[in-house]
């Protein structure tokens, strides 16, 4: 869909597996270990992602791996089997804070971090894990790993020239989706401001091939082909000073992600929220995080960081969301 086909496909969709193979009680907690509270926020969410989990509970990647020392995926499949069967306990997340540094080499012990972009390394580095020992491969079929099964999506650019009306395409592979909310009092208004066309003139004009000269444009971006897991971070950071906005965002517990698709002809894109990463304070710099998830027995909990308490529906669509993890 919008790029070439993969030379090599390394995971097929059709077995990735949207619904929990197991259904239980809420897992263990995880003990802060000092600022940790924005990684123990971003691995419950992952924990709580159905294809997710479901992959890494059949010890399937660890069966097979043979990657010698760090490998992210071993570490999160021991770090998921560990959590969803200590029931009613916390843990120490040991397995993923001994290697923080693998996963970005300025997190350190002790150390505040921002979720998102904790969740975005963690990410990449399974994103590697799964490539191990692949080489040479091309973009579309380092977008065929479990992960970007998961995560991935494609975005496509459209540059319009207002003068002959011509088009032009771009696709690029994502995993999550930055939304900004400085104009918008909803996540569905910011997803509309998100695919509304940009007009690009004076010092942003661009040459037109059709017309051999510079033109006013314009730009609009669209998803091309929508995510199995559709992650939404909500850009609070205001200023390079830690600034913070701090209004409310609503989000709903189901998105139809229809409105916003380049090509809509026969399939279905409603998504239903499965987990809502927080963070409370006043500065981006400094705070806590926090997280609401559904765990597979479809109830919904509030993990801070070793407290895990039962919630409704209601408490958690009334958060301050930074993060917002949905499924289809």
């Amino acid at each position: 869909k919008g790029m070439a086909a993969p030379k090599s496909i390394l995971f097929l969709t059709e077995e990735t597996c949207m619904d929990w193979q197991q259904r239980q009680e809420a897992g263990a907690g995880l003990h802060n270990l000092g600022n940790t509270c924005f990684l123990n926020a971003v691995l419950q969410c992952l924990t709580y992602t159905p294809p997710l989990a479901n992959y890494l509970l059949s010890g399937e990647h660890s069966q097979s791996c043979g990657q010698q020392g760090f490998c992210m995926m071993c570490i999160m499949e021991v770090h998921v089997k560990k959590v969803l069967r200590s029931s009613g306990s916390a843990i120490e997340p040991w397995e993923v804070i001994s290697v923080l540094p693998r996963i970005g080499d300025h997190f350190r012990l002790g150390r505040q971090g921002d979720a998102h972009e904790f969740l975005c390394c963690i990410v990449a580095a399974m994103q590697r894990a799964c490539l191990t020992g692949s080489t040479n491969l091309d973009v579309s079929s380092q977008a065929s790993t479990i992960i970007h099964q998961i995560f991935g999506g494609i975005l496509r650019s459209r540059v319009t020239c207002l003068s002959c009306n011509v088009f032009s395409d771009d696709h690029k592979p994502f995993l999550d989706v930055l939304l900004d909310i400085q104009a918008a009092t909803s996540v569905t208004e910011a997803l509309e401001n998100f695919v509304k066309a940009e007009q690009l003139d004076g010092e942003n004009c661009l040459k037109c091939s059709h017309c051999d000269k510079m033109v006013a444009a314009s730009q609009r971006f669209t998803v091309h082909c929508p995510p199995k897991v559709l992650t939404l971070c909500l850009k609070r950071c205001g200023d390079s000073h830690g600034g913070k906005i701090s209004k409310v965002v609503e989000y709903p517990e189901y998105l139809d992600l229809w409105p916003y698709i380049s090509q809509t002809a026969g399939e279905l894109f409603l998504y239903s929220l499965y987990a809502v990463l927080v963070h409370r304070g006043e500065s981006c710099d400094a705070g806590h995080y926090f997280c609401y998830v559904k765990t597979s027995n479809g109830l919904w909990h509030k993990m801070d960081d070793a407290l895990v308490t039962r919630c409704d529906l209601q408490t958690v669509l009334g958060q301050q969301a930074y993060l917002l993890f949905y499924v289809r």
